[in-house]
């Protein structure tokens, strides 16, 4: 069975700090590509930030670079989105995704497989 999991969410304070954790099973391999996204009430989902398999090449939005950061463990089949600085308008459920056969990094959420349930981030100002 695939599975993605998230944790990490919950509510804090503008100025704060989380790091959520995605941990892959099944048939999600190692050498996928690995993104997170968020979706806020009434948007879409947006991409937040990206890693190729060998932690090589990252991506972010112009909206967190400087505050977030990617990461992932490949022995444990695990990725990780690093929040600092937090601002009330980062509050969205966040997704890890998956995406296979990719060698570089996925910006196209459509080259996604694999999502997870989703976490939540809230921020208070």
């Amino acid at each position: 069975q695939v599975q993605m999991v998230e944790s990490g969410g919950g509510l804090v304070q503008a100025g704060d700090s989380l790091t959520l954790s995605c941990a892959a099973s099944g048939r999600i391999f190692s050498s996928y590509a690995k993104g997170w996204f968020r979706q806020a009430p009434g948007k879409e989902r947006e991409l937040v930030a990206a890693i190729n398999w060998r932690a090589s090449s990252t991506y972010y939005a112009d909206s967190v670079k400087g505050r977030f950061t990617i990461s992932r463990d490949n022995a444990n089949n695990t990725a990780y989105l690093q929040m600092n600085s937090l601002k009330p308008e980062d509050t969205a459920v966040y997704y890890c995704a998956a995406a296979p056969g990719l060698s570089g990094i996925g910006v196209d959420k459509l080259r996604y497989d694999y999502w997870g349930q989703g976490t939540q981030v809230t921020v208070s100002s």
